[in-house]
């Protein structure tokens, strides 16, 4: 009699390993960490971000350039600011949204799109103070109330569109992560494709792109700046404060998440195990917690911001002594504000 001997089916749990994480978000210290920064972000970014902008309506409505880009630039950080007690529940409940998927889309949005709002009218400014400080004649006739609104608007109507077109032709699974009821807001393993294409092109266009422009832009205003007899010692030290201040900006807030997200997506494209087992996964969870400080670092420029543009300016620091106190000016501030206003040196414009 014959016998057939069927051979074991060795099997694999595809169930485990489906529905193994790529990246475990355990209950810790670092999310009272990111917390702290954000509530710290929140308060500071809200005071100084109020307490400014009276002072910058004032100089828009004197048409001033500077002012204009620095109305917009503060919009954008209270628009974001509004949002953050949002990420604050989430770090409070230990990386879980506890909302709706579209909640943390419209929250990611105003996120991502204050960063790179942020970024171009840096570039802008930058431009702006380069083409002051080099050529001040051509450019002076040139530069008018319009020119700025301009920039300002392309600038917002870009950065937004591109956001809502990768909303519209998302299907939230990218930004909310509902697998296995982990409920994270934009941290979903393993990286997708589209998702590491996009953060490369973000890299590139959003982020090295602008500040090549502002290095090559603030090289040329202190290399003017240093050979003008025109201004005073004092008006020489405020330019370099404001050109290592924008370096200082991006090389604290912004270049840390850049550098991440470029090492993070050119690791998924050279990486051939996607699995939770796999390098990458490995990866991915020794560079999560150093990844999350790097993006909470870049909520940090709503606070900066503010203080380095507005209060760099001896006039816009009295004038926001006396939106503080509530009191008119003293005789001797006045005489202060008017002869800052008098000045009719070009150079001098641009701080």
């Amino acid at each position: 009699m014959n016998i057939t001997v069927t051979p074991p089916v060795t099997t694999i749990n595809s169930t485990t390993n489906s529905t193994a994480p790529c990246v475990e978000i355990e209950e810790s210290a670092v999310s009272d960490f990111l917390m702290s920064v954000y509530i710290l972000a929140f308060i500071f970014g809200f005071i100084f971000n109020a307490l400014t902008i009276g002072p910058i309506l004032q100089q828009v409505r004197q048409h001033n350039v500077l002012g204009i880009f620095l109305l917009c630039l503060s919009i954008s950080d209270l628009l974001f600011i509004l949002t953050m007690p949002l990420w604050i529940n989430y770090y409070r409940q230990d990386h879980h949204w506890k909302l709706d998927p579209l909640s943390c889309n419209v929250a990611g949005f105003f996120y991502y799109s204050n960063m790179y709002i942020s970024i171009f009218l840096l570039c802008c400014i930058s431009v702006d103070r380069c083409l002051v400080v080099t050529y001040p004649l051509h450019f002076k006739t040139r530069r008018t109330a319009c020119y700025a609104w301009l920039q300002c608007a392309f600038v917002y109507i870009v950065v937004i569109v591109l956001h809502i077109l990768v909303l519209y032709h998302d299907n939230l699974t990218d930004a909310h992560d509902e697998q296995n009821n982990n409920d994270r807001c934009y941290e979903t393993y393993p990286m997708q494709k589209p998702v590491a294409l996009f953060n490369l092109l973000r890299v590139g266009i959003g982020f090295l792109v602008p500040l090549l422009v502002m290095a090559v832009s603030y090289w040329r205003v202190l290399a003017t700046v240093g050979q003008s007899p025109g201004l005073n010692i004092q008006a020489k030290r405020k330019v370099r404060l404001l050109s290592y201040g924008v370096i200082g900006i991006f090389s604290i807030c912004f270049a840390p998440y850049h550098i991440m997200l470029l090492v993070r997506s050119l690791v998924f494209y050279n990486s051939d195990d996607s699995s939770p087992q796999g390098s990458y996964c490995k990866f991915e969870q020794n560079m999560h917690f150093f990844f999350s400080c790097t993006l909470a670092l870049s909520s940090l420029n709503c606070v900066v911001d503010p203080v380095l543009y507005v209060l760099v300016s001896n006039v816009v620091q009295e004038k926001v002594k006396l939106c503080w106190r509530g009191n008119r000016p003293t005789k001797t501030e006045g005489l202060t504000l008017t002869a800052h206003k008098t000045r009719k040196s070009s150079n001098n414009n641009l701080i």
